[in-house]
């Protein structure tokens, strides 16, 4: 049976006037999706996925020049008035949002706001459209639907919203579904629950669906086909077998190797300059070379641990417990705690990486800042280097302290928005009184910049100037700064492309390497767990369910826990 042609994007360029020139951010680009088909859009921020996606809702800021053809339903969206399009969008057309807590208003309720939806595009009474919300969280698998609908947004976890804004999306039945990162940063196993639901209630409704990702784990799982996006234009397409079996432009090549692999562990990661010479015709176009082969043959070398001492753990960690009181008496006494930390013990060895990985609310960052006092233990010891830290004094912690330091998930918003970065580099040096002289440590500063891969005029920039992967590069440089010994990477890439994230961990582990570092590796990505870590602990309701060496506990996990977390790993790379 000939499936129905939903949309049909012809010539699509949208442009921003900039002061020193125009940026043509989504270039000539067109295809077609029918009913009951799945797309794939993938490319790396700034290719134009995302505004793609928004022409299709008519959703372009005013400030672009849009030009070309969207045809949905033989019906050009761009041409039609505001009235005809508010009729379409959100009913015929819906879109899940990246971050759905942006995308839900915070002073309303879930259920009143998916309820004021379907009033204004069924016509139908309050109760009528209360009962319809209540019926859609439980085809979204939520659990305690009653109490969803009268929570607010911040009062559920980010699998929750992600599903209220599943079910906002479907309120209307909408026959092309656009979802845009829907699962970026979302544990392993609550992202393989939102791509089953969105494949099963794909076929429940033959709907069209748009799925965006930089993630190609992702899309290779749920695509029919695929379309690869750089700077604006269409480099490839094809069927989800064809792009990640054979793929033809050395960009896409670069995109599917960039992923760390979970059958070997490389001593580098590949990275797009391995695969592409970057270069521009007369009229200025990009233009994108491939290498030779031979250029990334060394990155096939298994890696080995030669800087590991097994014989000398840096840090001891005995019966470690952080409780955050949740209920007190009448005399204001804790009666009734949460315990996100509740008896942990381990150790690190000197030159190790041990990854740290488990769910949303396991304990992994509570821990991590538990071990550099950033919050303090409830109780238990924390020996680093002979020196217990928990009993240790203010001042005496405050001169070791800089011995460890942490990288954060958001670069952004742990840089000052109204400094310098090389002032935010420098500002540790500062207080700690390092090196002799202001200029011998501005000049430490520009050799940091330029060992994470920046240059020295970057010294002088905000942080609004650079990308999120320069901006985790700063933040790498400024732990650096107090040339630390033990390192705690808490989602340090999580938000990134996956090629930019290949940048960071290479990086990451030549640092080690140089530097003779020490990392405790926290994420909910067992791919880049396993590629970073030497050995794995495996966290659950702030208890330790599993720890072992990397290779034994992905090839056999003995924690019923660890296995469900191994299988919702997306495995469409093969």
């Amino acid at each position: 049976m000939t499936k129905r042609l939903i949309l049909n994007i012809e010539g699509l360029k949208i442009h921003f006037d900039t002061e020193n020139k125009v940026v043509c951010a989504v270039d000539d680009i067109a295809f077609q999706l029918s009913q009951g088909r799945t797309i794939g859009i993938v490319g790396e921020s700034g290719s134009g996925k995302s505004l793609t996606a928004l022409s299709i809702m008519n959703l372009v800021p005013k400030s672009a020049s849009v030009s070309g053809k969207v045809f949905y339903k033989q019906r050009d969206i761009l041409s039609l008035e505001q009235k005809e399009i508010e009729k379409i969008r959100g009913g015929e057309i819906a879109m899940i949002f990246q971050e759905p807590m942006t995308s839900l208003n915070p002073v309303y309720k879930c259920g009143t706001q998916i309820s004021e939806s379907i009033q204004w595009h069924q016509k139908i009474s309050k109760e009528v459209a209360k009962k319809k919300v209540i019926e859609l969280f439980e085809k979204v698998k939520l659990s305690n639907v009653e109490r969803i609908y009268e929570a607010y947004p911040h009062q559920l976890s980010g699998g929750q919203k992600q599903r209220v804004m599943i079910a906002m999306a479907l309120s209307c039945q909408p026959k092309l579904l656009i979802a845009d990162e829907p699962t970026t940063a979302l544990d392993v196993t609550v992202q393989r629950a939102i791509l089953d639901l969105l494949i099963e209630l794909k076929h429940e409704f033959q709907m069209a669906v748009i799925f965006i990702s930089h993630d190609l784990g992702v899309i290779a799982e749920i695509a029919d086909d695929v379309l690869v996006m750089h700077k604006g234009k269409i480099v490839e397409e094809g069927s989800v077998e064809e792009i990640f079996t054979n793929p033809k432009h050395p960009y896409t090549k670069g995109l599917v190797a960039c992923r760390p692999p979970l059958d070997r562990k490389l001593r580098r990661l590949p990275v797009l300059e391995d695969f592409l010479e970057i270069d521009y015709n007369e009229e200025g176009e990009l233009l994108l070379k491939e290498k030779a082969k031979g250029a990334v043959n060394h990155l096939q070398f298994d890696r080995e641990n030669a800087n590991m001492d097994k014989r000398n753990p840096i840090l001891v960690v005995k019966d470690l417990k952080k409780w955050f009181p949740v209920t007190t008496n009448f005399l204001g006494k804790p009666i009734d705690f949460t315990k996100a930390v509740d008896g942990v013990s381990f150790d690190v060895v000197k030159g190790e990486t041990l990854g740290l990985v488990g769910e949303s609310g396991s304990g992994k960052t509570t821990l991590g800042r538990s071990i550099l006092r950033l919050i303090e233990p409830t109780m238990g010891k924390i020996n680093y280097r002979g020196n217990d830290l928990v009993k240790m004094s203010n001042q005496a912690f405050q001169k070791l302290r800089k011995e460890f330091q942490i990288i954060f998930q958001d670069p952004y918003s742990s840089l000052n928005p109204r400094k310098y970065i090389g002032s935010s580099i420098l500002e540790p040096l500062t207080f700690h009184n390092m090196y002799d002289s202001k200029n011998a440590r501005k000049e430490k500063v520009i050799e940091l910049l330029e060992l994470v891969g920046l240059k020295s005029d970057h010294y002088f920039r905000m942080p609004h100037e650079f990308s999120g992967g320069q901006r985790q590069r700063i933040c790498i440089a400024r732990a650096l700064a107090m040339q630390p010994k033990f390192l705690v990477c808490d989602e340090c890439v999580s938000s990134l492309d996956v090629s930019i994230q290949a940048q960071i961990l290479n990086l990451l582990m030549e640092l080690k390497e140089k530097h003779d570092l020490t990392y405790i590796f926290i994420s909910h990505d067992l791919s880049v767990v396993k590629f970073m870590s030497d050995r794995i602990m495996v966290m659950k309701d702030g208890r330790i369910e599993e720890i072992g060496d990397a290779e034994d506990v992905y090839r056999n996990p003995q924690s019923l826990y660890t296995q469900k977390l191994i299988s919702a790993i997306p495995r469409g790379l093969g």
